[in-house]
């Protein structure tokens, strides 16, 4: 492919900010409010319309479980605030046993919650203004402006063209590492398979729904291919997707929505209706930092001094493990922080790390250590760990998990819970 030089004069905004977050996704939104609540100037850039991601843009409204399986909650912090807003002002489904915090008794039914995706992107709208949080919607993070491998601030285009924002610490809560890549930060692909989900209603649901006086009742998702989070049902002719390039993702929505199309078409016209389309291409693990650690399966039940939160396997009862701070930095690039989808994971690790709850957790690990190496001007990769753990554990998060909880029967662990769906 050829390539046009040109030279431009870019306005640069006259506001700087001590921390810019590019993306608007559960980790951006957790990171930006971390640094905003500790007194720093933010500004999160969204490309959309609206805040939340894939789990309000991309239809996958599901706080996946955050507890081990047998009745003992593993995941807090901003992930439980937010899991907890996000069923504020819609419908909700929590399980009972959870409903009022953890149960009493030992329990297999796991701790998570469904959600409406659309009003939780207006409440995290209101939310975030009154936090003090400066929002761009609309706008795409086209390029970090680097000197070497410290970013000065990032071009962003939107209805006013192309801009330039300085910032002091860059997080890239892209989901596709756009920032990271872009900055010459090495990167980690993986193929996505073809799944799509959109939102429909049917004479039928809404029937069920004014039986059941719950609103929910009356949507339900319409699949356009269907592929599990282990590829069964890909298509043999369908590529894999890294979702970090333009024909790659295009050919994704095409093939998506033909699918779905094709499957809805013969249907009475007057009998059912798509009230929601995924905003964003639903794409998972795409592309992630090549961190200083890189968390794989095998770490299951494994402690790390570094460790920024403990987690749970969302699809495995039982299985624990801890995320390093290291797998959101790579050294030598002082300024640059990544979390949530671009976190450095391989394998099904990248998966466990991927989810919402994680997500969060790692966000609010971004943004913590936004802060210390802003108050202590240093480098986000040469922080004080320690210090960013303080803040996490006072800010409810569990660092480490009880090796009480591994189980002695190996047979047991990793017994699969209920069915999620497409996550």
């Amino acid at each position: 492919m050829g390539s046009i030089v040109f030279r431009e004069q870019l306005p640069v905004r006259e506001k700087s900010y001590d921390v810019i977050v590019a993306g608007g996704g559960v980790a951006g939104l957790a990171a930006a409010l971390t640094a905003r609540r500790a007194g720093k100037q933010v500004l999160l850039i969204e490309k959309s319309t609206m805040l939340g991601g894939l789990a309000t843009l991309g239809l996958i409204n599901l706080f996946v479980p955050m507890c081990n399986g047998r009745g003992t909650q593993i995941i807090f912090g901003l992930a439980e605030e937010f899991l907890r807003y996000s069923t504020k002002y819609g419908w909700a489904k929590i399980p009972q046993e959870w409903r009022n915090g953890a149960p009493e008794k030992p329990t297999q039914v796991r701790y998570t919650a469904r959600f409406s995706p659309n009003i939780f992107a207006l409440a995290l709208t209101e939310f975030f203004a009154v936090e003090g949080v400066d929002l761009l919607f609309d706008v795409i993070c086209s390029a970090p402006v680097m000197e070497e491998k410290h970013c000065r601030g990032v071009i962003i285009q939107g209805k006013s063209g192309r801009e330039f924002i300085r910032g002091g610490i860059i997080v890239d809560a892209t989901g596709d590492a756009d920032l990271l890549r872009r900055a010459g930060v090495p990167t980690l692909k993986k193929g996505n398979f073809a799944t799509y989900c959109a939102k429909g209603i049917s004479l039928e649901s809404c029937r069920k729904a004014v039986e059941s006086g719950r609103i929910e009742d009356a949507v339900f998702g319409h699949m356009g291919y269907a592929v599990n989070l282990y590829g069964k049902g890909q298509p043999a002719d369908i590529p894999l997707c890294d979702g970090t390039n333009t024909d790659q993702v295009s050919h994704f929505l095409e093939i998506n929505q033909r699918k779905l199309f094709e499957r809805i078409k013969d249907d009475d016209p007057e009998s059912r209706e798509i009230v929601t389309l995924p905003g964003m291409a639903q794409l998972r693990t795409t592309c992630c930092i090549e961190g200083d650690y890189t968390l794989r399966e095998s770490d299951t039940y494994r402690h790390f001094e570094d460790s920024i939160g403990a987690i749970c396997d969302f699809e495995r009862r039982d299985f624990l493990y801890e995320m390093p701070y290291r797998i959101l930095i790579r050294s030598g690039y002082d300024n640059l922080i990544t979390a949530g989808r671009c976190a450095s994971g391989e394998g099904y690790a990248w998966d466990v790390i991927r989810v919402i709850p994680p997500a969060i957790i790692s966000g609010q690990a971004a943004g913590n250590a936004a802060v210390v190496a802003l108050d202590s001007k240093c480098g986000i990769d040469k922080v004080d760990v320690a210090e960013v753990q303080k803040r996490q554990a006072e800010q409810n998060v569990m660092l480490h998990f009880d090796d009480a909880l591994i189980p002695k029967d190996s047979a047991r662990a990793g017994e699969k819970g209920e069915d999620i769906g497409h996550i």
